[in-house]
């Protein structure tokens, strides 16, 4: 099948822009561009373009693809190599700042252990081969001479969006297949889940700048829930005059917890309690109207004064108090929950107990705004959670694949030892990983496909929370790729399309060509006054971002049926919080020197993996900091080095992720431990996600190994009564620099 022969809407969503309805109606059908009709004279940089001059930056735009957020980048590029990243400011989503992973990106570009070209495993190794033979064998592996076919074949991926989204659903709808598992370890898809149930919109938009007050129920907002960078943003606005007040509530102290104006530590699992204590309050002593709430609901209210939820929680009735006091006189106010709320099995219920607080409150529609309107939903961002890691594990375990491909994500890494994925994988007759990097997953593959890095390839990219006005992101390469057998993801997309739906895609000699006619056939109205799609082509590509509109819709406020319930202890007396940093985040970012020698925020620990813990619970297992613990549970232990600090529920022990890699390269494999090893299987009882923070352990000092201390900057963390940080009141405040 031609172009010219193509049915008008099967072009237009093979270009990623149906489903779109009549928004489309006056687009004209674009020319086909071809790797041949961009053809241009390559010469050595010896002689190079006029405008470049020797030891003068030149930046271009593109986009961070380290997360899911869809960052603007400018990247300055000199004789031809990228040497430095920053935000761009013409991005709505982050305002021209950049997080310190997309800062490091630069160290996934050039890192030493990148896989150069394709390989194949051989008699239990894996061993190198040229791309013919790769696509020879992917031809006989998934292509139609295979047999294969419909729910046969599987894929794994962390968050995808824009038009590798298009040909990644194209490509499971050639085959027949529905098994697509997007996989996060760090994810808010409990926190999605109500917002849906509550709300009608699972992604709302956070006015954290229009809130006076903030109360998180452990949302590290600042650092690793959400959008950081965009919800930094906001927070700046948030704490200009009239300054806005923080409150954070969570058994381990975030880096958005050390930046709060009141941090209380709550018991893990009794983040509902507290919630529905503080409507009580709110309700009691402030007038706050229950009366439209469902029966059961009023009920639970009703049911946990303060004092009772004092004994609950672990926080004092007098916080209880104040937090209520604060929610109330500061309007309008936003109560958001996380990872420590969503991570038992009643996560659900605690989460919907902190959304009960903005429903009677009245923050939805002021600082809850409704985030649907996308005008493209097939480019739209796919987000997942741990919930799909334990269906793909019981896909496995009756053998429901024959095929299945890895992006992105790295399940062997993050499942627990429990799930046995490692196991269940070797029953897969064949496995490929599309991957940068040889990690724990593409150990066990098949064959491994070198992906070239985000500053060297294209693509297109939908934040998954949208600013105010909606935008799609445009990736760029900065700089030729340093390995020629390396691929962009698109064109290997592209290249599995061909074996399918050859008559559709011919026309795309690669995914650049792909994009160009995307693009051409956006509507003349978001085209920005462009004249020829060359020249709207051009201003994006300058520009790193397509604005498509400010969005429509509306949010409801309805209450759904939930239970709290008290956290029961199960045995072993304390709860493990397996911790995202900005640092490492899930792992992904071990691999980068820069940021494991970038010191913890709060411990200020690098290199290495620590065991937190409240000075209590020290002092019962006779336990000082750099002493090294033993943390079990039933499904395994690890071991770890004491950080004492006051930030810590006493029946918490907290343990970062990010290490115990056993693959990845020189940086990240061998050092520290992986707590996600040790987690039960438990599961939140209405989303089916994994508990992360449900399951116990018991803990012991062990000798400690020659040698072995815990290495973090800095000395004393007190002052020694030496008052060298001056703090002030919230009122002296106001009064001076805050109303300046």
């Amino acid at each position: 099948m031609s172009l010219d022969k193509m049915k008008r809407r099967e072009f237009l969503k093979v270009l990623g822009w149906g489903g779109v309805g009549t928004t489309l109606a006056g687009c004209d059908m674009p020319t086909t561009v071809t790797v041949q009709e961009g053809e241009e004279e390559v010469v050595a940089y010896l002689a190079p373009e006029e405008y470049v001059i020797p030891g003068i930056g030149v930046w271009y735009a593109t986009t961070c693809a380290q997360c899911g957020s869809g960052c603007g980048v400018h990247g300055r590029v000199r004789e031809g190599r990228v040497l430095k990243l920053e935000g761009n400011p013409d991005s709505q989503v982050n305002r021209g700042k950049l997080c310190q992973a997309g800062q490091a990106s630069l160290q996934a570009h050039y890192n030493p252990d990148r896989i150069t070209a394709p390989r194949v495993r051989r008699n239990g190794q894996l061993e190198t081969i040229g791309w013919d033979q790769a696509l020879a064998l992917l031809e006989e592996k998934v292509g139609p001479s295979s047999g294969l076919a419909g729910e046969r074949f599987a894929w794994v991926t962390d968050t995808v969006s824009g038009h590798q989204a298009v040909l990644l659903k194209a490509w499971m709808e050639a085959v027949g297949s529905r098994h697509h598992y997007v996989h996060e370890a760090v994810n808010d898809a409990v926190w999605r889940a109500v917002c849906r149930d509550m709300l009608g919109d699972e992604n709302p938009r956070l006015r954290i700048d229009k809130a006076r007050v903030i109360l998180s129920f452990g949302a590290d907002f600042l650092s690793t829930w959400g959008s950081t960078v965009q919800n930094s943003a906001r927070y700046a606005e948030f704490r200009t005059a009239p300054r806005g007040v923080l409150v954070q509530a969570e058994p381990k102290m975030t880096v958005t917890g050390a930046n709060a104006d009141l941090w209380v530590p709550v018991r893990p699992g009794a983040e509902g309690v507290l919630a529905l204590a503080i409507a009580n309050r709110l309700a009691a002593e402030h007038g706050r109207d229950l009366s439209k709430l469902p029966a059961d609901v009023q009920q639970q209210v009703r049911a946990y004064d303060i004092d009772k939820a004092a004994r609950i929680t672990g926080v004092s009735a007098e916080h209880i108090a104040r937090i209520a006091a604060l929610l109330n006189e500061r309007a309008p106010s936003l109560v958001l929950a996380g990872t420590p709320a969503e991570g038992h099995a009643r996560g659900y219920d605690n989460v919907a107990a902190a959304m009960l607080l903005n429903i009677v409150l009245g923050n939805v529609g002021k600082t809850l705004e409704s985030g649907a309107g996308f005008p493209f939903p097939q480019l739209a961002a796919k987000t997942g959670g741990n919930r799909e890691l334990l269906d793909f594990a019981a896909a496995l375990e009756s053998k429901s694949f024959d095929v299945v491909f890895f992006k992105g994500a790295n399940p062997v890494y993050t499942a627990p030892e429990a799930l046995k994925l490692k196991e269940k994988l070797a029953g897969v007759p064949f496995k490929v990983a599309f991957t940068q990097f040889e990690d724990e997953t593409a150990q066990q593959a098949d064959l491994v496909l070198p992906l070239r890095s985000m500053l060297e390839d294209w693509g297109t990219h939908v934040p998954t929370a949208q600013p105010e006005q909606m935008l799609i992101s445009l990736q760029q390469p900065l700089m030729e790729p340093l390995y020629p057998e390396t691929r962009g993801f698109g064109d290997a997309l592209l290249a599995l399309l061909k074996l399918r739906k050859a008559p559709q895609y011919a026309a795309y000699d690669d995914y650049y060509a792909y994009l160009r006619n995307a693009f051409a056939a956006l509507p003349a109205t978001l085209k920005q006054g462009a004249i020829s799609d060359q020249q709207f082509w051009t201003r994006a590509v300058q520009k790193g971002v397509i604005e498509v509109g400010a969005g429509s819709g509306s949010l409801t406020a309805r209450v759904a049926a939930f239970t709290v319930a008290e956290p029961a202890d199960q045995g072993r007396p304390y709860t493990l919080v397996p911790s995202a940093g900005a640092n490492l985040h899930d792992g992904r970012y071990a691999n980068l020197p820069w940021l494991q020698e970038l010191p913890d925020p709060i411990s200020k620990v690098v290199w290495d993996s620590w065991a937190e813990m409240h000075p209590i619970t020290a002092a019962k297992i006779g336990a000082k900091t750099g002493d090294r613990v033993r943390i079990e549970s039933d499904h395994g232990a690890i071991e770890a080095k004491v950080y004492i600090y006051k930030g810590m529920h006493p029946d918490a022990i907290a343990v970062p992720l990010g290490q115990g890699h056993e693959a990845y390269g020189r940086y990240a494999q061998g050092r520290g431990v992986n707590p996600l090893k040790i987690l039960g299987l438990a599961t939140e009882t209405k989303t089916g996600e994994l508990a992360h923070h449900a399951t116990r352990v018991q803990v012991t000092r062990i000798a400690d190994k020659v040698g072995d201390k815990l290495v973090k900057l800095g000395g004393s963390e007190a002052q020694l009564g030496r008052k060298l940080v001056a703090t002030v009141t919230a009122d002296v405040y106001a009064r001076t620099e805050g109303e300046a």
